[in-house]
């Protein structure tokens, strides 16, 4: 079901965009200087632009299908819980070797830093 409702989406996604493109442009950015638009009150009776509002509209369902849809599968889980569960049963980090004996530095545990001694 998911998967149908996703590839409509991608269908509508590229047919708006197609659609959208095939139009006539009206002017500058954001309607200045084009004459007409939101301005005039003039309804857009054009077959593209009842084409654009049918796409945008189904477009929209499909949307909002998905993110109902990714809700029911998540569950009551958080994506938090889901990320530190894995990391709760990884294994602790092995120690740190042993210096070989003979050697000029000092033994170490896992918590502090290797110095090398002092120059004399």
């Amino acid at each position: 079901m998911e998967n149908v409702v996703l590839v409509i989406h991608l269908i509508l996604a590229v047919c708006l965009i197609g659609i959208v493109l095939m139009q006539r442009s009206e002017g500058g950015g954001l309607g200045i200087g084009g004459g007409g638009g939101v301005v005039t009150g003039r309804a857009a009776a054009t077959a593209l632009a009842k084409l654009t509002w049918i796409f945008a509209i189904a477009f929209l369902a499909t949307s909002i299908t998905l993110t109902i849809l990714a809700a029911k599968k998540a569950g009551t889980q958080s994506v938090v819980d889901r990320v530190a569960a894995p990391a709760a049963e990884q294994p602790a980090a092995p120690a740190a070797p042993e210096a070989p004996a003979g050697s000029l530095l000092p033994p170490t545990t896992g918590d502090t830093p290797l110095v090398p001694p002092p120059v004399e």
